[in-house]
């Protein structure tokens, strides 16, 4: 239950990379989990939460969809958001442009993240709330687990988007940084592609961790 529970703040691995790219303007590492939930979570979230943990199991019905195809539509989801970012012919055309250009300018090239992070997050949230009715239907157990999920989920997100928030504007400001430096683009296409893929990495951590409860059923 914990590992599907376990919000995108959790990544270190996210944060040191956001650190290293801010040449230390942000911290490398963030307090533990625990020592922030109580911050995090205000009074209703906490009455909600223990009630999903504490209350009543809810009855078992039959499944909402067909598992197989649900396990199959995360794998090419997963699959899919991986090779966009892998394979950005967009982003490779406007570093073209930014190549050319005497001066920096990374408006085009933020609002190209911005794209992709919204495809990530539109793509994760929808894979979620269909792995937490799979698993409502699936057990008394798996349908606690998926009302621990979505309070979870409903306490953190505000968090969680405050931090990928920053990402555009750390990332600009390196972009101000390297431009025109010897061998700038390719090193930073290469900061780009990686904090996108962190940041996929992180927001399929609840998933990976609702699939292998659905798989376990």
């Amino acid at each position: 239950m914990a590992n599907a529970a376990q919000p995108v703040l959790g990544g270190p691995d996210f944060l040191r990379l956001l650190a290293r790219l801010s040449d230390g303007a942000m911290p490398a590492s963030s307090p533990a989990l625990t020592d922030r939930l109580g911050q995090w979570v205000d009074w209703s979230r906490a009455v909600a939460l223990s009630g999903a943990l504490d209350g009543r199991l809810p009855e078992a019905g039959e499944a909402a969809e067909a598992v197989d195809d649900l396990l199959a539509d995360c794998a090419q989801a997963e699959a899919s958001l991986l090779a966009s970012i892998g394979e950005d012919a967009e982003a490779e055309r406007l570093l073209d442009l930014a190549e050319a250009a005497a001066q920096a300018n990374f408006a085009s090239l933020r609002q190209r993240y911005r794209v992709l992070q919204q495809a990530i997050q539109t793509a994760t949230g929808r894979l979620r709330g269909r792995l937490r009715d799979q698993l409502v239907q699936a057990s008394p157990e798996l349908a606690r687990l998926a009302e621990v999920d979505a309070v979870m989920e409903q306490t953190l997100t505000p968090r969680e988007h405050s931090l990928l928030a920053t990402v555009p504007t750390v990332l600009g400001a390196r972009f101000e940084r390297v431009h025109g430096q010897p061998g700038w683009r390719a090193a930073f296409r290469n900061d780009m592609r990686s904090l996108l893929l962190a940041e996929l990495e992180l927001r399929f951590h609840p998933i990976h961790g609702l699939l292998a409860a659905l798989r376990s059923h």
